[in-house]
């Protein structure tokens, strides 16, 4: 199984700045999400859990060293390189004493970029832990036993659906398209017009979300998402 993308939040208040930013992530091989101000990167990050902020520090109403400063006060670890067009060495270090963990000055390559972030998701990722259990909502799955309870009540599954419903599960409240599941959960790394994502995401639906809780989410034209009611609410 490959791993998943991991997701880039960029937050940039120019939009062909944002766009080249956005562009140049994803043929990197990451998921991207974006913010306009501060404010709103916050937001996304309290919602979202991205894996790195690509944070401009040039911004109104709240500055990149604001919204970092305000990350740490939360206890949140999440990495952040930031971006900027000022050259100047007291705000590198001003951002590093605040808990950045990289800095790049405008103009930028686009691969000297990508590096850098390969760079600081390499140094900064965990190692991942062992989980015998996983929750959210009514669902548990357990890993060691192979088992899916839904409000206590043991279900059913194929292997596959297990697989997918785990992989759906792992990225809660996350857009997942549909080549990342069919290469996730199939391994289809190519182009494919197979409609068996579709007909095992129904096959779930009908075996964990009888109720209509809407727990699988169709984004059109994307892909799918595990929206977990705790989080909703």
């Amino acid at each position: 199984m490959q791993l998943e993308q991991q997701l880039v939040l960029v937050v940039d208040d120019e939009v062909a700045v944002a766009d080249l930013l956005e562009d140049a992530l994803t043929l990197g091989g990451y998921q991207t999400l974006r913010a306009a101000n501060g404010m709103e990167a916050l937001r996304l990050v309290r919602e979202k859990s991205p894996d790195l902020l690509l944070l401009d520090i040039n911004m109104p109403l709240m500055n990149g060293f604001e919204v970092l400063e305000r990350l740490r006060e939360r206890g949140n670890d999440t990495p952040v390189l930031f971006l900027t067009a000022r050259d100047d060495r007291d705000d590198e270090l001003h951002g590093l004493q605040l808990g950045a963990d990289d800095y790049v000055t405008k103009p930028f390559g686009v691969d000297e970029l990508i590096l850098r972030v390969q760079a600081v998701l390499r140094r900064t990722q965990r190692e991942p832990e062992t989980v015998n259990i996983l929750a959210a909502g009514p669902i548990e799955i357990d890993f060691q036993n192979h088992q899916v309870t839904l409000d206590g009540k043991e279900v059913n599954l194929s292997p596959t659906e297990f697989k997918l419903l785990s992989y759906l599960i792992q990225n809660k409240n996350r857009v997942l398209t549909k080549q990342q599941l069919l290469s996730n959960v199939w391994g289809i790394n190519y182009e494919s017009e197979t409609t068996v994502l579709d007909t095992y995401i129904s096959y779930l639906r009908k075996k964990i979300d009888s109720q209509g809780l809407g727990l699988i989410k169709t984004v059109r034209g994307v892909g799918f998402q595990f929206k977990d009611p705790k989080s909703a609410a």
